[in-house]
């Protein structure tokens, strides 16, 4: 059951690891066009919206996928001398912590999200609907804390504990 939920958890993670390469390819085309038009002298129009909007995507999608492939900065100055239990329930307390902060992101995105809904709130230029990309940052942040405590029972249930670069035992 656990491992069909991690195969699953992680084509989900796929699938928005996907969506933030074609943000950063959109993100890309957005800035080379614009810098293009600005040497010719017609700048693309909204360039900043998309740019930031697709910043979100960016940044949101390769959450969850940094997550699993414990990818996110880590000080091990006493790794080396401590006892497997130690890193263990480390880990355990940081994937629980990780998993109740990107649920708390979660919740104040959406509450968010139905004011910026409510009051048709868009970006300043070409008016792209903020809840649209607020919804997404919901969206990715489920996703990111639903892998976080798949994390959590795959260590409650004696699976193996992340080392840093260059920590044997």
């Amino acid at each position: 059951m656990l491992r069909t939920l991690d195969t699953f958890a992680g084509r989900v993670i796929a699938l928005s690891a996907i969506l933030g390469t074609l943000g950063l390819i959109g993100e890309v085309a957005v800035i080379l066009v614009d810098v293009a038009g600005r040497y010719f002298g017609s700048p693309l129009r909204g360039a900043q919206d998309l740019t930031q909007m697709g910043m979100v995507v960016l940044v949101f999608s390769g959450m969850a996928l940094c997550d699993r492939q414990g990818g996110h900065i880590a000080v091990d100055l006493f790794e080396r001398k401590m006892p497997d239990w130690m890193i263990r329930l480390t880990d355990l307390l940081g994937a629980i912590a990780g998993a109740l902060i990107f649920s708390g992101i979660a919740w104040q995105m959406w509450k968010s999200a139905a004011i910026s809904q409510m009051l048709n709130l868009a970006t300043n230029i070409i008016y792209l609907p903020k809840a649209w990309f607020q919804y997404y940052i919901v969206v990715c942040c489920i996703i990111t804390a639903v892998g976080m405590l798949l994390r959590v029972v795959s260590l409650l249930s004696g699976g193996p504990i992340r080392r840093s670069e260059g920590h044997q035992s």
